[in-house]
């Protein structure tokens, strides 16, 4: 057994879930031996898509996703989705090839550490044939137990090194959740006790404690909400908000503005989230739970910092308080959630005509048409709060946003990604048409893998946000001619569609009512909207 087998063997022996890479000759041997070790791999068309994949897969799974790249130029070609997935504390590994110590004039090398270091993810290396189970393992745990993107550096001469046969890998046992100190706890159930408008603001760190933070708001009166990332914690529960930030609707924002305290629940509450502070309302209290001591406190003041984890805090917080309260619960609140709760209920005027058909018409139109159990992924750009906002997702699972790092061109990749993890879902990829085009290689994964996908391109033909936030001055750069985005779908094997008006959804349904034998891609011309509310606020003192 060779070093790179070794390496192979112990993270399928681990439990990573899927791998996803661009074999080359670095990287073939640890690449066949997740294979052998019964752990699924994707061949993508470019790193970059591949990194992405397995970020999403490890979002929407749960599980340890893989990327197995070439040494030096297999990396830098995966560099935007490492530097997302570091960026949003993806627990994912990356398996990179590396140039041997004496080879100092290949044309691989580049210093493979500090280029992952320099955007946040974790710089790991297998250091000896001796070393290799223990670095392997060392690895493994970095991106579990500390949520963390690492990159196992793995140099050519000692890949090629023989180890001996049968060495044990250890069993890394789930730590137990890190519990807050006892006066935290009461800290936080007496400002819980004090609030007559309390809202809970739910992030990336609460995905697995629906319950725990329901119960505590329902005794606690406070109404709750979710960032972008964790969109469709609490989809059903009568007293949700939906998003909060830059997607959220009139009543949530106006709700959350009118809160007395606002609790960030494994949310770093930043400026999209609580729109640059303007959500936190004079003389709110501010409070924050949240397992990394440094995101307390890091996006704006607070007034008490709970360090633990979220579902252990929420539950020992119940323990304590003292009364259950009606709190914002109140029935003139629940009413008019119910009434104007959803941006489905917030009327517009329908921009529909020559130059397409409205985004909102669109969207509605689709939450509609597609099914239930779905999984969306979407793509950066103006276009983006509308799929956020009007496609409904049945839990925290059915919403895939890879936005840490905020760039365009990585929505289809996650679509992927997302679509393997929740195979019994229809995964839909929202992408505008800059990203749809930039990622286009990776229709001829989808297609290949015959996964269940709808591809919803909303193509203003241009970069809108651009075209939008540079009003009245030179679009040449940013502005594009029509392309027929739906024949590049069916030269990929997809089934395609033109959609410019609501008419033009009837083949949508068809679709979706049809044995659906090949994924579809709706190339839909959208009409402008004069640039987005969401965008008025990204670009808020910019």
């Amino acid at each position: 057994m060779i070093v790179a087998e070794e390496v192979g063997r112990a993270l399928a022996e681990l439990g990573v879930g899927h791998a996803f890479g661009v074999v080359g000759s670095g990287n073939f041997h640890v690449t066949n031996a997740l294979r052998a070790g019964h752990v699924p791999f994707v061949a993508a068309r470019h790193e970059g898509g591949a990194a992405t994949m397995a970020d999403a897969y490890a979002r929407t799974s749960g599980r340890v996703g893989v990327l197995s790249v070439h040494q030096g130029c297999g990396l830098t070609n995966a560099m935007t989705g490492i530097t997302e997935a570091a960026k949003s504390r993806t627990p994912m590994l990356v398996l990179a090839a590396d140039t041997g110590a004496a080879a100092v004039r290949s044309n691989f090398r580049i210093d493979q550490d500090a280029l992952v270091e320099a955007v946040g993810a974790v710089a790991e290396r297998v250091h000896s044939p001796a070393s290799a189970l223990a670095d392997t393992v060392r690895a493994y745990r970095t991106a579990v137990e500390q949520r963390r993107t690492v990159v196992l550096n793995l140099p050519l001469d000692v890949q090629a090194a023989e180890v001996p046969e049968g060495r044990q890998v250890p069993m890394v046992p789930a730590l137990a959740p890190v519990r807050p100190a006892a006066t935290a706890v009461a800290e936080l159930a007496a400002l819980l006790a004090a609030a007559q408008r309390p809202v809970f603001v739910a992030g990336r760190g609460a995905r697995g404690a629906r319950e725990e933070l329901r119960a505590l708001a329902e005794a606690s009166g406070a109404l709750l909400a979710t960032s972008a990332v964790a969109n469709g914690l609490f989809h059903d529960d009568p007293w949700s908000l939906g998003i909060s930030g830059g997607f959220a609707s009139p009543l949530a924002a106006e709700l959350i503005t009118g809160a007395d305290l606002v609790v960030g629940w494994g949310c770093t509450l930043n400026m999209w989230t609580m729109r640059h502070g303007t959500l936190i309302g004079p003389g709110a209290r501010v409070a924050q739970v949240d397992l990394d001591a440094d995101a307390i406190g890091a996006n704006r003041p607070v007034d008490l910092g709970v360090l633990g984890e979220v579902a252990a805090t929420a539950v020992d917080v119940l323990a304590v308080l003292a009364e259950h309260r009606r709190g914002y619960r109140t029935a003139e609140v629940g009413a008019a959630i119910v009434e104007r709760g959803r941006w489905h209920t917030v009327a517009y005027d329908d921009l529909t005509g020559s130059d397409g058909i409205d985004p909102r018409t669109l969207s509605i139109a689709l939450d509609e048409l597609l099914p239930t159990e779905r999984t969306v992924a979407v793509d950066s750009g103006n276009f983006m709060g509308y799929p956020s906002a009007y496609l409904r997702v049945p839990d925290e699972h059915g919403f895939c946003f890879t936005q840490g790092f905020q760039s365009i061109g990585l929505g289809l990749s996650t679509a992927i990604g997302a679509a393997l993890a929740r195979p019994d879902r229809l995964a839909v990829a929202a992408l505008g048409d800059g990203g749809a085009l930039m990622a286009a290689a990776e229709l001829e994964t989808v297609a290949r893998l015959g996964l269940p996908m709808v591809v919803v391109v909303y193509d203003d033909r241009g970069y809108g946000a651009e075209v939008h936030h540079f009003a009245g001055q030179d679009h040449a750069t940013v502005v594009f001619p029509d392309t027929d985005i739906a024949a590049i779908g069916r030269g990929f094997g997809f089934d395609a569609v033109t959609v410019r008006a609501p008419d033009d959804l009837k083949a949508v349904a068809e679709w979706v009512a049809g044995p659906r034998t090949a994924p579809l891609l709706i190339d839909a011309e959208i009409a402008s909207d004069g640039g987005a509310w969401w965008l008025a606020e990204a670009f808020r003192g910019h």
